[in-house]
């Protein structure tokens, strides 16, 4: 074949002599400069580090030293006594997700049954719980303690709580990754007593000689908050407290729990939760979403009072909107359905407690709460479902968009990237994959992922 003959060249008109675009470009960094820093402080970014799959709640007297190896023990018991094999794991979970709610189909496909039977029945044994809240607000009843007698009860759980942490847990892998105290909220009938323990709690941590490894596991929760002014004084016990046991600047940090319609929408309709996230001054860890209080101050029967309320979608909508880019994670609630009684009745509680589960995730709520040892059974086989289920498809997708791998169908951009990538390190933490399957399937590791899940990376510039 004959080439093809060589265009002769265009000749244009002289080019337009305008303004330096570098001088342009001076003014507008100028212009955008306070701009620019705002942002950087308010957005800084998605949650860096391992977020915990679920916070399990216990009230104060019933921890112990022993509280977690306890916990799995039982949870260990239900799963071997209900679901001895993997053809029992898909049985009884089979009808947990709902056709056209979380996209029909199995909950646990058969082919992953015996990889979620052995990964499962591996975390209850060596991590079942990944964050413990110790509860000294509604479910530390003391409904058997003489009113006189409350304050020097509760004082005597967290002395006990406190020496028993700290001796037993220092060091050991037996301690849960995450844990704190949900204490008294910032109103006035429940603020003395709430400061008072949550000042105990942090003078005992700031005398630990292994103080610094109890502190970086550490979450206060702030319950019922109701205004940004309460967020502020939140922070300011920080402060105060941070300078009164020489803790170093930020060492402490809290979540807030989302359980009043205020703290979603304020008096003049705005959406007061962006404003708690902002006034928490970079503190805090999470917002977690109450479902019973809120439920309930929302005039929700108490029947339909539901994790998949559209209550509760419309609160956690906005928590979602809110949280996005601020660095803050997020939390779903708890289901008060518990997997207790004759064998239906559990199988019952973990399918339903499953399906809640998989329904959060599937809209990007990666933590929730736990009330009982045996939903720990349900927690990580719906977690685990979930992930095996999209982290070969996910895999494929950053092999394709790295160039490691085949087109897998997609034209995925560097967000994209990034939350596949995410999606993939958040299955590594919890122990749904392992790294082998990770690097097979993708051609990449850990660091990888994780660079991957930075804006502004090598791979984002490459393309």
């Amino acid at each position: 074949m004959n080439p093809l003959p060589t265009p002769d060249p265009v000749v244009g008109p002289d080019p337009v002599v305008g303004p330096d675009p570098d001088v342009v470009l001076a003014g507008v960094d100028a212009r955008l400069a306070a701009h620019d820093a705002e942002q950087a402080e308010l957005f800084p970014g998605p949650p860096t580090g391992r977020q915990p799959v679920h916070t399990l709640y216990l009230p104060a007297d019933r921890v112990h030293a022993g509280i977690v190896s306890e916990v799995g023990a039982v949870a260990l018991a239900a799963f071997d006594e209900h679901l001895p094999d993997p053809a029992a794991l898909q049985r009884v979970f089979r009808a947990a997700q709902v056709s056209g709610d979380s996209g029909g189909g199995d909950l646990v496909a058969p082919a992953d049954a015996p990889a979620i039977h052995a990964l499962v029945r591996a975390k209850l044994e060596v991590e079942p719980v990944e964050d413990l809240r110790i509860d000294f607000e509604d479910g530390f009843t003391q409904r058997d303690v003489p009113p006189g007698r409350r304050d020097h009860d509760e004082d005597g759980h967290v002395d006990r709580v406190l020496a028993e942490v700290i001796t037993r847990w220092s060091g050991r892998s037996s301690s849960p990754p995450f844990w704190g105290v949900r204490f008294g909220s910032l109103d006035p009938a429940t603020r003395r007593r709430g400061v008072l323990t949550f000042t105990r709690v942090v003078a005992g941590l700031a005398a630990a000689p292994d103080r610094d490894a109890l502190l970086a596991g550490f979450r206060p929760t702030l319950p019922k908050v109701t205004s940004v002014d309460q967020v502020r004084a939140m922070v300011g016990i920080c402060r105060d407290l941070e300078a009164a046991c020489s803790l170093p600047e930020r060492a402490l940090r809290f979540e807030i729990q989302i359980e009043t319609p205020q703290s979603i929408c304020a008096p003049d309709g705005s959406a007061l939760v962006a404003r708690l996230i902002h006034a928490a001054d970079g503190r805090c860890i999470g917002v977690h979403y109450g479902t019973y209080d809120y439920s309930a101050a929302c005039g929700i029967a108490a029947e339909y009072q539901a994790m998949d309320h559209p209550a509760a979608d419309h609160a956690k909508a906005v928590m979602q909107v809110a949280a996005a880019g601020t660095g803050v994670a997020l939390s779903d609630g708890s289901t008060n359905r518990l997997p207790v009684g004759d064998a239906e009745a559990v199988r019952a509680g973990w399918r339903l407690h499953a399906r809640l589960i998989d329904r959060s995730l599937r809209r990007g709520f990666y933590q929730g709460w736990d009330l009982h040892p045996a939903q720990l059974v349900s927690r990580y086989v719906a977690t685990y479902a979930f992930y095996r289920r999209s982290v070969p498809a996910a895999c494929a997708r950053i092999a394709a968009y790295l160039g490691t791998g085949p087109d897998a169908g997609y034209l995925d951009e560097p967000a994209t990237a990034r939350a596949l990538a995410d999606f993939c390190v958040r299955a590594l933490d919890c122990g749904a994959v392992t790294a082998d399957e990770i690097t097979t399937r993708a051609g990449v590791d850990r660091a990888d992922l994780a660079a991957l899940t930075r804006p502004g990376t090598d791979h984002e510039e490459s393309r």
